[in-house]
């Protein structure tokens, strides 16, 4: 689960259909503004960063992408 999350930040701010779609529309909604504002230097760089970046900025992320990553027990 913790996989689907990262790919789904990942595919959040990627402009590359290189990447297989993962999450549902409303996870990657919930998201998308965090990760592009926080993650963006590291969306690139594999699913541990990014996961780690979203947990480093966890206090700083709005609610709904809080709940995203609880729900995937993060």
């Amino acid at each position: 689960m913790i996989r689907k999350l990262v790919l789904m930040t990942i595919l959040a701010v990627a402009s590359s259909a290189s990447f297989a779609s993962s999450g549902t529309p409303q996870e990657q909604a919930a998201c998308r503004p965090d990760v592009r504002r926080f993650c963006h230097t590291v969306a690139g760089s594999g699913d541990s960063a990014v996961l780690a970046c979203l947990q480093e900025h966890r206090v700083k992320l709005r609610r709904v992408c809080r709940q995203v990553l609880e729900s995937h027990g993060q």
